[in-house]
């Protein structure tokens, strides 16, 4: 801003005033800068109360603002979370229904008997998957579970192997007008999965098996039919019958995918834990040769998977029926 080097050089102090007293000669207030950049760099720095004033006014709106938002927000979580407590609290519990009859089964490991296994069923809430339980334990539909075997034991819950879909068992419950088949039953278990929340298939649960997720999707492939060509769908393994059920020991989530609830148990959880402890075959999917082999669809591997978890023991119904 200075114009002069010995004006620079006469003021390398400038917050420290001079020491001596004479009066300055009129020579150094010629020195002084007489450009107008030093006033325009003064007014490029000042800002007036005019503006200052509009500035602060921008300021408190703009903050008001994001409070309002933020009260907003708060709000809407507050809402929101009061929408979720109150759905929760109308949603129907699928732990908590009531029982409309009671069916027994007494079961022997090896011929002795261990003791009866007593199950409510929930008619009013899945009312085919109880109809169709309740006729074959009381032998309505022509078949009966009496001297059926239990064919899984897993850590968390005993499964019964039903009836089969095919020989004798069918063409019983034909001339009775039964059908083993689980349309129906899929199209329940379909709607309490929806309606219902969390793990259906807790401590204690009786269920029946409706499908199998883990059934692959049907092949495609042509086959000549009055002497043309058709693509075909190959169905790769069966579908469940619905006459399978699971007694679940602990808390089961993974039978939610497959299981209809259809009940649970009041009494015999004894017998339960009795059978759980039975010996069982033992998995052997690590194994690199079996993961092989079902990758490839041997039949060695599939056979070998219907084994796994099966009992040593005969775990068998010697008798059941209708309580109620």
């Amino acid at each position: 801003m200075l114009q002069s080097s010995r004006v620079l050089h006469t003021s390398s102090q400038p917050f420290n005033p001079p020491t001596h007293t004479s009066a300055p000669s009129a020579s150094s207030f010629q020195l002084l800068p007489t450009t107008t950049h030093f006033p325009i760099l003064k007014q490029q720095c000042r800002l007036s109360r005019r503006e200052l004033t509009i500035n602060n006014s921008c300021l408190l709106l703009l903050l008001g603002a994001q409070a309002l938002d933020g009260s907003r927000a708060r709000a809407e979580d507050v809402a929101n979370i009061d929408q979720m407590e109150e759905n929760s609290t109308n949603t129907p519990s699928c732990n908590e229904r009531k029982p409309t009859k009671q069916v027994f089964f007494d079961v022997s490991i090896d011929g002795e008997p261990v003791g009866r296994v007593t199950i409510e069923l929930y008619g009013d809430d899945v009312p085919a998957g109880v109809e169709r339980f309740s006729k074959i334990v009381s032998g309505a539909a022509g078949v009966s579970y009496r001297r059926k075997e239990f064919v899984k034991i897993l850590p968390n819950y005993v499964q019964h192997g039903g009836l089969r879909s095919y020989g004798v068992d069918a063409e019983l419950a034909m001339k009775t007008g039964s059908n083993l088949g689980a349309e129906n039953l899929v199209e329940e278990w379909e709607r309490m999965y929806a309606k219902c929340p969390g793990t259906k298939n807790v401590a204690g649960s009786v269920g029946i098996i409706v499908r199998d997720p883990s059934k692959p999707p049907p092949k495609l492939k042509l086959v000549a039919r009055l002497g043309k060509l058709e693509i075909d769908q190959e169905e790769v393994g069966r579908e469940p019958n619905g006459t399978e059920f699971v007694i679940a020991t602990k808390d089961s989530p993974e039978l939610d995918a497959s299981s209809l609830v259809i009940g649970r148990m009041v009494g015999g959880m004894e017998v339960v834990q009795r059978i759980s402890q039975v010996k069982t075959v033992q998995e052997n999917t690590s194994s690199p040769y079996f993961k092989v082999a079902k990758l490839i669809g041997d039949k060695r591997a599939v056979v070998a998977e219907r084994g796994f978890n099966r009992p040593y023991s005969k775990v068998v119904v010697t008798n059941c029926g209708v309580i109620q």
